[in-house]
């Protein structure tokens, strides 16, 4: 009966070490910078060097509904950290996020409110794009992953109000 007791207990204790599943952490500070724009910025667009990659599997993630896509499940790999922060005020019809880069690049959002997630994969070929209608004001964090895993990838992140 002893031995049983302790089995369950180191079990217990195996699990309870295990390692949490990394996720995309908007409380962390962003690798590549952040921006302020307001809505009307000048010049547009805007456009940041930045590096798409990472290593979390966006699979092992729960968002709850992203939208534009109507699902709770999304593809690709990005870093535990956003690589970029928008400070976003001001009043406009659209707002747009997109990435260009030779990998297949793959683009993830999360809103001011903290539970309003935006993905996208293939907007244009492999390069993603976000339109977001009617924007809240605050921080946008942004990560810029790829789809198959791959890291280091040169890449834009183009911010615009016009139609893209």
């Amino acid at each position: 009966m002893l031995k049983r007791i302790l089995a369950a207990l180191s079990v217990g204790t195996a699990i309870a070490a295990a390692p949490a599943v990394a996720c995309p952490n908007f409380n962390l500070n962003p690798h590549f910078g952040q921006i302020g724009l307001s809505a009307g910025f000048q010049p547009d667009p805007i456009v940041r060097n930045i590096t798409a990659g990472g290593s979390t599997n966006l699979n092992n993630c729960y968002f709850g509904t992203i939208l534009g896509r109507g699902q709770q499940n999304v593809n690709g790999f990005v870093t535990t950290r956003p690589d970029f922060s928008l400070s976003w005020s001001g009043t406009s019809s659209q707002l747009t996020i997109a990435v260009q880069s030779g990998a297949d690049a793959i683009l993830l959002v999360n809103a001011p409110d903290g539970q309003t997630w935006f993905y996208d994969d293939d907007y244009r070929g492999t390069n993603p794009a976000v339109t977001i209608s009617n924007p809240m004001a605050g921080r946008y964090d942004i990560w810029i992953g790829s789809y198959d895993g791959s890291r280091r990838n040169p890449g834009q992140l183009i911010f615009t109000e016009y139609d893209y």
